[in-house]
């Protein structure tokens, strides 16, 4: 495993325990950090500095109910990590209970993450 994959499995084992902080701590002070989806999901849209990620992880868990969040494979590329994962959640809005393949993409300098990309299937969230 390379320095750019222990990274991003830290930022994993940060989030599972709830502890955005410990995330921060990885995340560089000048971040391209974007989930990819429509406007109207709450979480979607580009954050730039730790406020805005923070507030990310805020949408998110005022979004969603995740039950089960599992990232399965770490694919890395230099500074360049993609992970595929899977997770079982509820969207508070509707109660529409969802299951999502996801990819995260990373990219990792200096031992910081600045840049990150979310993608799921987000009309698996609306019942669609």
């Amino acid at each position: 495993m390379g320095v750019s994959t222990n990274i991003i499995k830290q930022a994993y084992e940060a989030f599972g325990r709830g502890d955005v902080p410990a995330i921060l701590n990885l995340v560089a002070a000048e971040v391209d950090w974007e989930f990819v989806g429509s406007a109207g999901l709450p979480y979607a849209g580009r954050r730039r500095n730790h406020q805005e990620v923070t507030g990310f992880f805020t949408a998110v868990a005022q979004a969603d109910d995740i039950h089960s969040f599992e990232p399965e494979e770490f694919i890395e590329a230099g500074e360049h990590v993609t992970v595929l994962g899977w997770e079982s959640s509820t969207a508070r809005d509707t109660r529409q209970e969802f299951q999502s393949q996801w990819i995260h993409v990373f990219t990792v300098k200096n031992g910081k993450i600045t840049r990150w990309r979310g993608f799921f299937n987000t009309a698996a969230r609306y019942g669609l």
